[in-house]
């Protein structure tokens, strides 16, 4: 039963400490739309997206009134169109693109994500056709995300899609030059990808999920802040405690929505995910709350233990606030979008090797990070392949999104807008990793991958 305080405690956290519903994403299955016609496909995708999303924006306006909760984000995510796509005779995936984008821009959502490949073990025709796709596809449409899964900790490291990783990136970088390399902000590589994730640039509806879900991303980084503040001297015990109790409180918030918005579309609930993620807005950053722990910036001795403490923490509390929390749930880190970070960057407190290091403990991996845009397309691989293992042994979640910004370099800014913010760019370690990347192949999962 919710008391009034808690009410109270809620409206506290939404209009003073920046507490929001990311997004709501709705999951919807492709499968069905299977057609060797490519126009056929085109219909029919449009068709179905339009139609088990006509009322979305809505839905998410009318609960964001009726409870006071601020809902920033409605959004859409598809079966990967590799697969779905995959009986198509056709050799380009532009159109579905341009499809899914004016499906998107249809029903009102800001981003629909799906225009993704499989291939941690390797690559079908439909896996390789839409790789080729993607640097036009992010070039020409405006809400279509697009991600790549390279590798997991049961199958090792595709090196050869790394490579070719390392190749979208920078002719994504060049047909999106005259807006600042953008279209790379809408692609990620992953290894480990979830496949219930809500939230941008990596978003996909799984295949073993229902035909329509609905997934749920909260997000409330001043309000960790906040509670960590009021912790101030405290021990770790104390202040492991505050954390995992104010993200109980969060997820709640996103539980309520989620069964809201559940039962007003006729669509089943899929997974609350309870990801810390910032805005560049003043105070809502997540290294505001590493520094609130104790620490001079965010990047000093001790930030990759405060950070592992806090995303454990976080799932702690959201795991007894919810039956299903899913997707990510921890903490991000994306350069651009947090302010903390983006001053952390500017007086030389942290770097890419240290965010890096800082990958291995939390929720995704190196997020929003400017990059001169001379960068090679191999030392952009070797950045990836670098995170992929990591994500490989450690058995987690890790993900590259870089943006090789053609015509600047290290220390100048670039302005994305809206919530991608803004970032200086950063150095990166210039000595080759050419021959490395060129080698090919597949790096074996660790033995520890064996659990049968």
């Amino acid at each position: 039963m919710i008391n009034r305080w808690e009410v109270q405690e809620t409206n506290n956290m939404i209009q003073e400490d920046h507490l929001d519903v990311r997004t709501i994403t709705m999951g919807i299955s492709l499968q069905d739309c299977a057609d060797e016609n490519i126009d056929k496909f085109n219909q029919k995708i449009y068709d179905k997206i339009t139609t088990k999303a006509e009322n979305l924006v809505k839905t998410g306006e009318d609960i964001e009134k009726q409870f006071g909760i601020p809902i920033v984000n409605k959004r859409i995510s598809v079966t990967p169109i590799a697969i779905a796509a995959a009986g198509c005779k056709t050799d380009s995936y532009v159109s579905v693109a341009h499809t899914l984008d004016r499906a998107a821009k249809t029903v009102g959502v800001n981003f629909i994500g799906g225009f993704s490949a499989l291939i941690q073990k390797g690559c079908t025709i439909g896996d390789r056709i839409l790789l080729n796709s993607i640097p036009q596809a992010l070039a020409e449409t405006s809400r279509v995300c697009s991600s790549v899964n390279v590798g997991s900790t049961k199958t090792g490291i595709n090196m050869d899609a790394v490579k070719r990783m390392g190749e979208i990136v920078k002719e994504t970088a060049i047909l999106t030059q005259d807006i600042d390399s953008l279209g790379c902000a809408k692609f990620v590589v992953f290894c480990n990808a979830p496949e219930d994730n809500p939230f941008m640039a990596g978003a996909f509806h799984g295949v073993g999920e229902k035909d329509t879900i609905i997934n749920v991303g909260v997000s409330g980084p001043g309000v960790v802040k906040k509670a960590i503040e009021s912790a101030k001297g405290a021990d770790f015990e104390t202040l492991c405690e505050t954390i995992k109790k104010t993200a109980f409180k969060i997820t709640r918030v996103g539980q309520l929505v989620a069964q809201e918005a559940s039962k007003r579309l006729n669509v089943p609930f899929g997974i609350i995910d309870l990801s810390l993620a910032p805005t560049p807005a003043i105070g809502d950053s997540i290294a505001e709350i590493l520094e609130g722990m104790g620490l001079e910036s965010v990047g000093a001795p001790g930030t990759t233990a405060a950070l592992a403490m806090l995303n454990d923490q976080v799932k702690k509390g959201g795991v007894m606030a919810s039956s299903y929390v899913g997707g990510l749930s921890g903490a991000f880190i994306p350069v651009s979008e947090d302010h903390g970070m983006i001053e952390a960057v500017q007086k030389g407190a942290i770097t890419i090797e240290k965010l890096e290091a800082m990958t291995c403990v939390c929720s995704v991996g190196l997020d929003m990070i400017a990059i001169p845009g001379d960068t090679s397309s191999a030392t952009i691989s070797g950045i990836i392949a670098d995170e992929m293992a990591i994500g490989m042994v450690n058995a987690k979640t890790t993900a590259v999104r870089v943006i090789p910004v053609i015509g600047k370099g290290v220390g100048e800014m670039v302005e994305f807008g809206g919530l991608l913010g803004y970032a200086p760019i950063m150095p990166v370690n210039t000595f080759s990793c050419e021959e490395f990347i060129q080698r090919g192949g597949r790096i074996p999962a660790p033995i520890h991958s064996f659990k049968n």
